[in-house]
């Protein structure tokens, strides 16, 4: 499906996907880091069978969203409302999985009032989270990832211009040999047919433009993200205890420090299984936290 241009107050191009009845209440999704606005096939049919309307976009500097320097989390969220007024909508669903998490609990924190209910899916967390040791049970990539982007932009971005060589042009195929020490065995099983078909064309567009919207992602996780986790409404913190991506920790964290949220941490689970299959589960609980 072709994405849609939107222009924002400030005069940028946003990439935006709609699909679903037009009637349907928008459920927002905030894809992953390296991501795009590439839809989830599974998450469509699974949020158009509830009557929802999905919207995905690409955060600043993915695909073709413009650049916005130095963002920090909290931008997601005038972003959203922005295309929000686009739809017409008032009111809206915030899923935000990997690194959209803290771009989906920025939008609930300062969307007060539209946003009726967030999940969190595979999560991180603060990276200055206290009592949480950020990096621990992470894969190789990704301590090496964020280790870079600790030490500064410079370094982030000789470290991602490496990484995204072969994410440009990588299939569904070769996708687990990309990620590397990044899949558990649940994601490993998981990343096969469509879904690995998507991820592998998220990342193609994520990355082809450059790696700016990576890299600012990056950035902005490693920094204060704008604003506070006691402003966040109605939330409920997906996570799985074999993600190699986000430990579990993280979710655990998340699910004890933002208010009243809903622990949805399950065995078995890696970063990617929720997502593969297509997210019915976590839509109902959604669904249900908002009191639809």
């Amino acid at each position: 499906m072709p994405s849609d241009e939107v222009r924002l107050p400030d005069g940028r191009r946003l990439d935006v996907v709609v699909s679903g009845p037009a009637d349907g209440l928008p459920l927002v999704f905030h894809h992953g880091t390296p991501g795009a606005a590439v839809p989830v096939r599974a998450m469509e049919r699974a949020a158009h069978a509830r009557g929802l309307r999905l919207v995905t976009m690409s955060r600043p500097g993915y695909a073709g969203s413009d650049r916005q320097a130095g963002r920090d989390v909290a931008a997601a969220a005038a972003d959203t409302r922005a295309v929000l007024a686009g739809l017409g909508a008032g009111r809206c669903l915030i899923a935000g999985w990997s690194g959209g998490g803290p771009h989906a609990l920025a939008c609930s924190a300062l969307l007060r009032g539209r946003c009726l209910a967030t999940a969190t899916i595979a999560g991180v967390a603060p990276y200055q989270a206290p009592g949480l040791d950020w990096l621990a049970g992470m894969g190789p990539e990704n301590v090496k990832e964020f280790g870079a982007a600790a030490d500064g932009e410079a370094s982030l971005s000789a470290f991602l211009d490496s990484e995204a060589a072969g994410l440009r042009t990588v299939q569904g195929a070769q996708l687990a040999a990309e990620l590397g020490g990044l899949l558990s065995g649940p994601d490993k099983a998981a990343l096969t047919g469509e879904f690995a078909d998507y991820l592998a064309a998220s990342m193609r567009s994520a990355c082809s433009q450059g790696i700016a919207g990576w890299r600012d992602d990056d950035l902005a996780f490693v920094a204060g993200w704008g604003f506070g986790l006691d402003a966040v409404g109605p939330v409920a913190v997906w996570q799985g205890s074999e993600d190699l991506m986000v430990p579990t920790a993280h979710g655990r964290w998340l699910a004890k420090h933002l208010p009243g949220a809903r622990a949805r941490l399950r065995r078995g689970e890696g970063h990617l299984t929720f997502t593969a299959s297509g997210i019915g589960p976590v839509l109902d609980d959604l669904i249900d936290l908002a009191g639809l």
